[in-house]
């Protein structure tokens, strides 16, 4: 039996671990923001946000940074909106996917 040589892709994503921390905390987010656990959620998903906008920039894909400034803004932890209720609870997974995909399509080409 032979083996295939398989080689690297040229590029890399950068956003991607960020984006799946974020989206992990986001789908779980419904169940901790009962608890005491709102804060850490708020803090997580900004703090993300802004890491994947900063590597949206740096792959030139600059339509990414509005989505990602703005989900820095409203799950800003330092002057939280009191949002509340079911729609909130909503927004919360439908977010998650949106990292997922930026996560996805955000790459540079390797250094050579």
């Amino acid at each position: 039996m032979t083996q295939k040589k398989r080689t690297p892709s040229p590029y890399q994503r950068n956003a991607l671990a960020p984006s799946l921390l974020a989206a992990a905390v986001l789908f779980l987010a419904p169940v901790l923001l009962d608890g005491n656990w709102s804060v850490v959620v708020l803090f997580v998903t900004s703090i993300m946000a802004l890491i994947i906008a900063w590597f949206a920039l740096t792959a030139r894909q600059w339509w990414w940074m509005p989505i990602f400034l703005a989900i820095a803004v409203i799950w800003n932890p330092v002057f939280p909106f009191p949002f509340t209720g079911p729609i909130w609870i909503g927004v919360q997974p439908a977010v998650a996917v949106v990292f997922l995909v930026a996560g996805g399509l955000i790459k540079i080409r390797r250094p050579s």
